[in-house]
């Protein structure tokens, strides 16, 4: 059984999958910090002095009573609370990201067609099915004669 796991392991599709998963998640902590650290501040000056990550509603008080005045006070008196700016904060690091794949997918979209696109320079030799030049007159593998 270790020997199969292995072999399923090592195959260059789950390699190649689990670069892609950490090269991801790395993706996205920038892009989580991208909008956390530089994206949401001007936002919030904009809007009067409005921090994202602190926007929440108190569903059931904590130890001390409410008001809170930031979300983690709010949590160290272990209220319930409904973190509604974390959650806007989420939905701009998503949109980041997918757009990101969006553009990622459409590059390689328009290689794949690019590469659809080129002339054949290679035909089957219609004796030994072997690919020759496209310009061949003769098989280079069984020696027949080609039409043009």
């Amino acid at each position: 059984m270790f020997k199969e796991f292995k072999e399923f392991a090592m195959r260059g599709n789950v390699v190649d999958m689990a670069v892609g998963i950490i090269i991801g998640a790395a993706f996205g902590t920038i892009v989580k910090s991208l909008v956390a650290d530089v994206i949401m501040p001007p936002i919030g000056l904009l809007l009067g002095n409005v921090d994202f990550s602190n926007l929440f509603v108190v569903l059931k008080e904590g130890a001390v009573a409410a008001p809170y005045a930031a979300l983690a006070d709010a949590q160290k008196a272990g209220a319930v609370t409904i973190n509604y700016g974390a959650f806007f904060n989420t939905i701009i690091s998503f949109l980041i990201v997918a757009f990101a794949v969006f553009m990622m997918i459409r590059g390689l979209n328009k290689l794949k067609r690019q590469e659809e696109e080129a002339p054949a320079t290679t035909k089957d030799c219609p004796h030994c099915l072997s690919q020759i030049d496209i310009k061949a007159t003769r098989c280079a593998f069984c020696t027949a004669e080609l039409q043009e």
